[in-house]
């Protein structure tokens, strides 16, 4: 067997071993849209490091983590309002995350520019949310 297809087995099985943790702390909802009764996926937030690390994971839907996964096909939209509440998340994942998203659209979302203008975030929430992918 290939060592990167291991490696890639053993670090899936400690993102799996996060589950049940992610799920009690999300309450069985993605964490950004609060979508419940749905099938919800850990994603990374990038930069990922070497070691899977637990603060740096989101539980989300397929549709929150198609487009975070995938920047390209971002759909800017009013549907994105819910990242106004998930910026001001306990969890630094979510910040970035939802900072992320909402810069993705404040060229062409009034509402989103807004909320960027109003948060006040970490500086280092910031230059995590600065460094995709």
């Amino acid at each position: 067997m290939a060592k990167g297809y291991e490696t890639n087995q053993e670090r899936l099985a400690v993102l799996s071993s996060f589950g049940k943790d992610l799920a009690r702390r999300a309450k069985s909802r993605c964490e950004l849209c609060e979508a419940s009764g749905v099938k919800l996926s850990i994603y990374e937030v990038p930069p990922v490091p070497r070691e899977p690390d637990f603060g740096i994971c989101a539980f989300l839907c397929e549709n929150c983590l198609e487009h975070a996964d995938h920047p390209k096909r971002f759909v800017a939209g009013e549907s994105w309002r819910f990242l106004t509440q998930s910026l001001w998340s306990e969890v630094p994942a979510l910040q970035a995350l939802s900072l992320r998203l909402l810069r993705r659209q404040a060229d062409s979302q009034a509402w989103a520019r807004e909320a960027l203008e109003d948060a006040w975030v970490d500086p280092a929430i910031e230059e995590w949310a600065a460094r995709e992918k």
